[in-house]
């Protein structure tokens, strides 16, 4: 959510960064609602001071009066100012009321305003590439993409998650379901033991003012599952995770917060007809390990920079070649203020695909939540900056496993860092 006093006092700024979005100036129209919307509440203030004044002179001369008869006519001009003072009130009460709504309502529709950083672009061939980490393996056949190397081990069953829950579900078997499994306690472990993140088991199922607060409504309700009670399943662990400080005031000396989680995430992917049709790149359930972080408005570029470390770790540990780019203003989410996407590289579609998002929200989202931070032993409030990242998704994970430590045989060999998790075993393939 964008601060309306902010906006008062940088109507261009504002207009520039929705431009920049690929968005209208609305800085005239925010205005303009705020202009009537300040004088309805000063025309509500001022008629019920009248009001209250009137009111106490009708009860100073009622008490003042000798008997009733002489009552009724010295206050009867006094009681009907004093009532129609009261309407006049209610009307602007009213009024303000409807054009904060049209405010709050309008505000809430737009993005975040990107960072000067940023580079400005439609769509995704406006990133910019940052750094590469590591060499793409060489292979002496032609890779296989990871569903042809699932299915061919018997491992991976895509006809049967259609026929218990439609296209864009898949059933992983034995040493795969395993793997998947290995992977997310790798992450986690990673994340709580070395980079001092809390590990955290939310709910999966959220209320309307949660996914509002982190900027998944009103705007991306069709990308999202409802449930038939209004609840909503998460798109993504930052919903809940952001959320736990909603509605609080944080004292200063406390942050960051730094919490981590593995859960499920549901996504429609509507928009998405036919896009990546095949295999497990883009489904309705994946599992991740979500990064969020709470911190002080100075603190959260630093924070950016190491939360996308601490992803870009795990696939340094996993022997994984890949790519930091910086989002231009067109690719960038919808709560997101500057965003890096690491891409690891997948020889089975010969490029590089995404396997982590990590944004900085600025302010954005501890406005729509109401989260703020005192200074220690300081007066005064401001809000909290949000980030949030995947660090990493699972499935996508294992997809880049399959595809890179394929063998021409069709095994599939375990990164030494996931050999722990899966009891010691160096190779998939071989039995079970």
């Amino acid at each position: 959510m964008h601060d309306l006093r902010w906006i008062r006092e940088n109507p261009e700024e504002f207009d520039r960064g929705l431009v920049r979005r690929g968005l209208a100036p609305r800085a005239a129209e925010v205005l303009a609602l705020d202009k009537d919307w300040r004088a309805s509440q000063t025309a509500a203030e001022e008629a019920q001071a009248l009001a209250n004044t009137l009111s106490r002179a009708v009860g100073a001369a009622m008490r003042g009066a000798r008997d009733e008869m002489e009552v009724v006519p010295q206050i009867q001009g006094l009681v009907d100012n004093a009532n129609e003072a009261k309407s006049r009130q209610a009307a602007n009460a009213a009024k303000a009321g409807e054009l904060r709504t049209q405010i709050d309502d309008l505000l809430a529709s737009l993005p975040n305003l990107p960072a000067p950083e940023v580079p400005d672009g439609p769509d995704e061939t406006a990133n910019q590439e940052l750094r590469r980490h590591g060499s793409a393996p060489r292979f002496n056949f032609a890779p296989l993409p990871h569903e042809a190397i699932g299915e061919k081990l018997g491992l991976m069953d895509f006809p049967r998650a259609a026929r218990l829950s439609g296209s864009r579900f898949v059933v992983l078997k034995g040493q795969l379901a395993r793997l998947e499994r290995a992977i997310g306690q790798f992450m986690l472990d990673l994340h709580t033991q070395e980079f001092g993140y809390t590990e955290i088991a939310p709910p999966l199922l959220v209320r309307d003012e949660v996914a509002f607060g982190t900027g998944q409504l009103p705007k991306q309700a069709e990308d999202m599952f409802r449930t038939t009670d209004g609840l909503w399943l998460i798109p993504t662990a930052e919903v809940p995770l952001t959320n736990l400080v909603a509605g609080e005031i944080l004292d200063e000396s406390t942050l960051p917060l730094r919490f981590t989680a593995w859960t499920p995430c549901f996504r429609s992917e509507a928009g998405a007809a036919g896009k990546d049709t095949r295999g497990m790149i883009r489904v309705h359930q994946f599992n991740k390990v979500e990064l969020v972080s709470i911190t002080r408005p100075e603190d959260s570029a630093a924070e950016h920079e190491r939360m996308t470390g601490c992803a870009e770790e795990v696939l340094k540990r996993l022997g994984l070649a890949y790519r930091v780019m910086l989002l231009a203003t067109g690719d960038m989410g919808f709560a997101a203020r500057k965003t890096y996407d690491i891409e690891v590289w997948l020889p089975g579609q010969d490029t590089y695909r995404e396997i982590s998002s990590c944004s900085n929200c600025g302010p954005f989202q501890a406005q729509r939540m109401k989260t703020r931070c005192r200074p220690a032993g300081g007066k005064g409030t401001r809000p909290v900056h949000t980030l949030n990242g995947s660090a990493l998704a699972v499935g996508r994970t294992m997809i880049a496993i399959l595809e890179n430590f394929q063998s021409h045989g069709g095994t599939v060999a375990i990164p030494e860092a996931l050999q722990p998790y899966m009891g010691g075993q160096k190779i998939i393939g071989d039995h079970g």
